[in-house]
């Protein structure tokens, strides 16, 4: 992990993105992969089954197959889902925040 750091400090080093998810710690990619809040959580289930198609579990016995190629984009959309929620939730923390500051 030192020598990750010590690369990241240097600019004329450059880093790729999977050096940089492998350089991380057990905890902060633990930390990075829960969702923010239950709502967060319900939302990417929700788009997750939209993109997937769902089915009722109680009545079908669903198998998806898939090549790596599009379980990778699967993969980036579920990424860049997740991360434009957590954008819009901070958002709405802050409006809610500031709102309540002016109240008083």
């Amino acid at each position: 992990m030192d020598q990750f750091l010590n690369s990241m400090s240097d600019p004329a080093t450059p880093i790729s993105l999977s050096d940089y998810l492998q350089g991380l710690d057990q905890e902060t990619v633990s930390r990075m992969s829960r969702p923010s809040s239950p709502e967060v959580m319900a939302l990417m289930d929700q788009h997750i089954m939209s993109l997937l198609g769902h089915l009722p579990p109680q009545e079908f016995d669903v198998t998806i197959t898939t090549n790596r190629e599009n379980l990778g984009r699967l993969l980036a959309t579920a990424l860049m889902s997740g991360y434009f929620l957590r954008g819009a939730e901070q958002r709405l923390k802050m409006e809610q925040s500031l709102a309540n500051s002016h109240e008083l």
